[in-house]
């Protein structure tokens, strides 16, 4: 049962979580249009891995200290992680919308072609996952996030 009072692992677990449920009200501001998909899907605003990492690293800061060996390799854990989701898979997403583009636009061709709509099954295509990587934002306010998770727990409930 220790498990459960391990205050870094339950605030990561609550950053990720409340940043994943964050993402429906945001988007429904933004957009007017609610989609419950945004619960389990990545990239969005917030970032939950930002807010897992920075709620994590915050976390093992406040109970270890922040000269601790185990606070720096969380804070490099957490800059790595970061700095992933706004490069490499932020570009994979990119690539990915250009690349579901040109898949339709070569659907779109072939069916004026071939005359493909008079047939009965038509497979579809399945589109590649665009929302893979955040924008800067994105990590940011997933960082603060994350803080802001790390110390509401610390100070409301598991200050001893």
């Amino acid at each position: 049962m220790e498990l459960f009072l391990n205050f870094p692992l339950i605030a990561a677990l609550i950053a990720i979580f409340f940043a994943q449920f964050i993402k429906v009200p945001i988007h429904f501001i933004a957009f007017r249009k609610v989609n419950w998909a945004l619960l389990n899907s990545t990239g969005g605003m917030p970032s939950s891995h930002s807010a897992a990492v920075s709620a994590l690293t915050v976390a093992v800061g406040i109970e270890t200290g922040m000269d601790s060996p185990v606070f720096a390799v969380a804070a490099i854990f957490a800059i790595i992680t970061m700095f992933d989701a706004t490069g490499v898979r932020r570009q994979a997403g990119e690539q990915a919308a250009v690349l579901n583009r040109l898949v339709t636009d070569f659907n779109t061709f072939v069916e004026q072609a071939k005359n493909w709509q008079k047939k009965a099954d038509k497979q579809k295509q399945q589109q590649l996952k665009e929302l893979l990587g955040h924008k800067p934002i994105e990590v940011f306010f997933g960082a603060l996030t994350g803080v802001f998770i790390a110390l509401v727990l610390h100070f409301f409930i598991f200050q001893g």
